[in-house]
């Protein structure tokens, strides 16, 4: 008999919550919400299924070359973190998806969508992570 393997649980954070929620009201003052609803349908119907698929797919995200000191000194610290919450130092991946750049965490069987950008917004708040 085979087993299936479990699909990992898929979470929300708040942060990215907030985060769809900036990228809605951005969208909308550019007069463009269809392109937010159809980011939508992008997480529901393939980002969500892929994660569960596949939840290393993506490039770990403290693999990241720094270009600056001050990145440097930020993934540094969001190193510790992850550390503090996992021995996995590739538990915290990117997902690139047309426009954006989603941040998230696996941890045992849940997934944790971490942050969301919209490329033309500003970067990742690693503070409040």
């Amino acid at each position: 008999m085979s087993r299936v393997a479990k699909k990992p649980a898929i979470r929300f954070t708040a942060h990215f919550e907030r985060n769809l929620e900036e990228i809605e009201r951005f969208l909308t003052d550019a007069e463009a919400l269809q392109i937010f609803d159809g980011l939508l349908d992008e997480l529901l119907e393939t980002v969500i299924p892929n994660l569960e698929r596949f939840p290393e797919m993506d490039r770990p995200f403290l693999l990241r070359q720094p270009r600056s000191v001050e990145t440097t000194n930020a993934l540094a610290s969001l190193r510790v973190k992850l550390l503090s919450l996992t021995k996995d130092t590739e538990a915290l991946r990117e997902y690139l998806l047309k426009d954006y750049l989603l941040l998230y965490a696996r941890f045992g069987a849940k997934i944790y969508l971490l942050a969301i950008r919209l490329q033309r917004l500003r970067s990742f708040d690693f503070e409040r992570h």
